[in-house]
């Protein structure tokens, strides 16, 4: 079974109408649900296994949860009119230094709740017009709007969803 592509390899094409941003706040809505269907009934030595070095299914889930705070901040970028989005630790320090395997499932997976929550409580915050602004994302260094973002946002999600149904599936 082949592992997803890497996701620093995946090339974007927003070329959408703004207004399908309420499919993409759907899926924004459902990731922890979706995780929390990925993850039942694994055992611990499953979810914390780190195959070849690379990371576990906690630190995936622990992963989504570490950038809660950026897509909060782009969101905010957004609002007050910024040029360029904030930028991401490209190293992705906070999930390397996170002891994600240290936690329960349970907690990460109710913390990834929470944390979705506050975002699209904040999203629910915007009126129409704001999905359609635009800055530059500094990685991509390419114009985005907002319901682009959010498709990007979307796309993460199932990339790492899509790793952890890899690693349910190889054992």
């Amino acid at each position: 079974m082949a592992a997803p592509p890497v996701w620093f390899e995946r090339k974007f094409k927003f070329d959408f109408p703004v207004e399908l941003y309420p499919t993409f706040c759907v899926r924004l809505r459902g990731t922890p649900a979706r995780a929390e269907e990925l993850t039942r009934g694994l055992a611990r030595e499953q979810l914390t296994r780190k195959p070849e070095g690379k990371w576990s299914i906690h630190e995936h889930v622990g992963h989504l949860i570490d950038l809660e705070p950026l897509f909060l901040t782009r969101l905010e970028d957004y609002r007050r009119g910024a040029e360029v989005l904030a930028p991401a630790d490209l190293t992705n320090r906070k999930t390397h230094e996170g002891r994600h395997n240290d936690s329960s499932l349970e907690s990460l997976l109710l913390e990834l709740r929470h944390a979705r929550q506050r975002m699209m409580e904040a999203v629910d915050a915007l009126v129409p017009a704001d999905f359609a602004r635009v800055a530059r994302h500094p990685r991509l260094n390419q114009p985005m709007r907002l319901v682009d973002l959010l498709f990007f946002v979307a796309e993460h999600d199932d990339h790492h969803l899509a790793v952890v149904w890899h690693l349910r599936q190889s054992g």
